[in-house]
């Protein structure tokens, strides 16, 4: 697997008008890297997200969707609401079936099979709608596309309404209503709504009151906005925070059990526990193509009830982690010993078609190439695509189009069918189209802050980041990093599948979680000096609170490259060295000077100091005249200056600039 690039940044700044605000230091340094710097701009950013919901007829062709359904609603039509099997569909589906029961509307719910049907409306699923009395469909989060589908429905004498949030084509279709906040008449303000954004604003206008429809759906808005990765700034972040809250306090039955038995504390519920626990659980319904039971369960009133559904989920989604496990261990078998410098492309009979797409997903981010993972069923394959590093699969597919028998999706992920005699030639092409269209550049890592002093990460400062949530697409947590730390510990947990590690820095233990890693692909051993990046937490375990990192990345720290740059310019954040350790290096250089020292086995000459250590005390006897260093390649020429006289370490820049603050006593004998 190949390492991603990381782009640490200085350490972090601190603007002093935030902290006069009343701002945290974490607080004000994550404020300022997102360009606010001043106590207006603090209150502006923190405040964002508590205005109503906007007007839902700004949306192109509402009215006319409206006049529709009170129709069928005056009426006593039957009426179809039609979604998708992501969670995103799930809740529009199910959000739109609650509002127009509760007007009295018959309604039939309807959400095709993953794995009999695939993705949106089709000409078999209008035909047992029409046959079960249905007059109009309308669909959630889906059907832009239908132009087709649109037009068979309008021949056997059913009326259809789109409701969608996806790109449009040139070609919109002949449905009463097309609401979609990406058609080209749609507003500017809209444009980032999920397709249960836009279900809600269909209740919103059918209502006409949409603080009430705030108070009865922020819950489902909120987890299929996070869950389809919807930037929460605007509106959304409004309604996400609204339903986050909603979540807490009072939780409709079946998401209630379903936090229950995810083990959610409800008190702290984030946008990250919506989109990395309840979302999954949510989402293997249809994965596994039984997505039935996720709409049942949100729908469902009685607790008893709600609580076996939640039980089938999580059962569900255990199931799926073991496809998904089974699926990536073969995977990765199939790729062991090869050297991967382009699109993988790998195929295996009985791949669940559900799955694939989650383990291509990760290949792509391992191996930092566009994925294609095809499951095969005899002659014909079916393909989960994702992108990495901004290529367009979308393209790339089209012009591989000779080779397969449909796709479909867009720039960053895709589905295909082709036939098994044609991988080869298909796995060639697109090799071929990758290499004469290489991605723009390498998906690096870039944390937000370097942590150079441990008072950023005080159960103060960490619990301040609350403020900015709801986390997400638009507004992601700040991710920190703390370069040359001590990895002390390595524990597997949670049955080998997560990590739980021990950091020392800053003369401190810091607790962290790896969740997703296994010890295997760790890449570092306890007793290695690592750079981590991570997000700080409060861990709450049998009363006690206390900061936890949840680890995003970890690599060994190139203890050469650091430590040639601290004898360079003396930096290094976040190192302390004491008085006591300095006068050891001293002593321990009496005994070995004059020397040659390779700079990767700076530790042989004190081995009770680290090699970071050991070269912020060289800068340091430089500077005040008491040893010559000198750089010879990947080798340190060292000398002593023979010296009587008492010393005052404040004449070393860098021992003033790391320790100047009256901790650390000024004078070395």
């Amino acid at each position: 697997m190949k390492e991603r690039i990381w782009n640490i940044p200085e350490a972090a700044t601190v603007p002093e008008q935030l902290l006069q605000a009343g701002c945290t230091p974490l607080l004000a340094a994550v404020l300022a890297v997102r360009g606010v710097v001043t106590a207006e701009g603090a209150r502006v950013f923190l405040e964002a997200g508590t205005q109503e919901p906007e007007d839902p007829f700004l949306l192109p062709d509402m009215d006319a969707a409206v006049r529709r359904i009170r129709r069928a609603v005056d009426r006593g039509e039957t009426v179809a609401v039609y979604g998708d099997y992501d969670v995103d569909g799930i809740t529009a589906t199910c959000l739109l079936t609650e509002y127009l029961r509760g007007e009295g509307v018959r309604v039939l719910r309807y959400i095709p099979d993953r794995l009999a049907e695939g993705y949106g409306v089709n000409t078999g699923a209008i035909d047992v709608l029409r046959a079960r009395g249905a007059g109009l469909i309308i669909t959630v989060d889906c059907g832009i596309t239908a132009v087709r589908e649109t037009a068979y429905a309008a021949e056997r004498g059913v009326d259809m309404i789109i409701t969608d949030h996806h790109e449009c084509q040139a070609e919109l279709p002949a449905a009463v209503a097309v609401v979609d906040p990406k058609r080209a008449d749609g507003p500017e303000t809209g444009r980032a709504l999920a397709g249960v954004g836009v279900a809600f604003k269909l209740a919103c206008a059918l209502s006409g009151d949409s603080g009430a429809m705030l108070d009865r759906f922020a819950d489902l808005v909120a987890v299929g906005t996070v869950a389809d990765v919807m930037p929460l700034v605007g509106e959304n972040r409004a309604i996400v925070k609204a339903g986050l809250k909603k979540l807490r306090a009072a939780p409709r039955p079946g998401l209630a059990a379903l936090m229950e038995l995810a083990g959610v504390n409800t008190a702290r519920l984030g946008a990250n526990t919506v989109g990395f626990t309840l979302a999954p659980r949510i989402n293997a319904a249809g994965r596994l193509g039984q997505v039935d039971c996720a709409a049942d369960l949100v729908l469902e009133d009685d607790p008893v009830r709600a609580y076996r559904l939640a039980e089938e989920l999580c059962d569900m989604n255990r199931r799926r982690q073991q496809l998904e496990a089974a699926i990536w261990d073969e995977a990765a078998e199939m790729l062991a010993g090869q050297t991967v410098d382009g699109p993988i492309v790998l195929a295996r009979e009985g791949w669940h078609q559900g799955v694939v797409g989650i383990v291509a997903s990760r290949l792509a981010e391992a191996y930092q190439v566009p994925t294609v993972m095809i499951s095969l069923d005899g002659d014909k394959g079916k393909g989960s695509c994702r992108s990495w590093g901004g290529f367009n699969l979308f393209d790339a597919l089209d012009a591989c189009g000779e080779h397969l028998e449909s796709f479909g999706g867009h720039a960053l992920a895709a589905g295909l069918n082709l036939r098994r005699e044609d991988i080869p030639s298909f796995r060639a092409a697109l090799r071929e189209y990758y290499l004469a269209h290489p991605p723009a550049g390498e998906e690096g890592l870039t944390p937000d802050l370097l942590v150079a002093d441990p008072a950023l990460l005080t159960m103060e400062c960490v619990e301040s980041l609350e403020l900015l949530e709801p986390f997400g697409s638009g507004n992601q947590r700040p991710t920190l990093c703390m370069t040359d730390a001590l990895l002390a510990d390595v524990t597997p947990i949670g049955g080998g599948k997560h990590l739980r590690l021990t950091l020392e820095k800053f003369g401190r233990r810091y607790e962290c979680v790896w969740f997703g890693r296994r010890l295997a692909d760790l890449g570092a051993a306890a007793g290695q000096e690592v750079d981590a990046a991570f997000f700080p937490q409060i861990s709450e375990h049998r009363g006690r609170r206390s900061v936890q990192l949840l680890i995003a990345d970890m690599r060994p720290t190139d203890l050469e490259a650091l430590c040639r740059h601290i004898l360079e310019s003396g930096g290094c954040a976040g190192l302390r060295l004491t008085r006591q350790e300095l006068v050891r290096l001293w002593r321990a250089l009496e005994d070995r000077c004059p020397c040659k020292v390779r700079l990767s086995r700076l530790s042989g000459l004190d081995g009770s100091l680290r090699p970071a250590r050991i070269a912020m005390g060289l800068r340091v006897l430089s500077e005040l005249g008491l040893a010559t260093v000198r750089l010879d390649g990947e080798n340190v020429d060292l000398a002593l200056v023979a010296w009587t006289e008492k010393t005052d370490l404040d004449r070393s820049p860098t021992w003033k600039a790391q320790f100047g603050d009256g901790a650390q006593p000024n004078a070395v004998q």
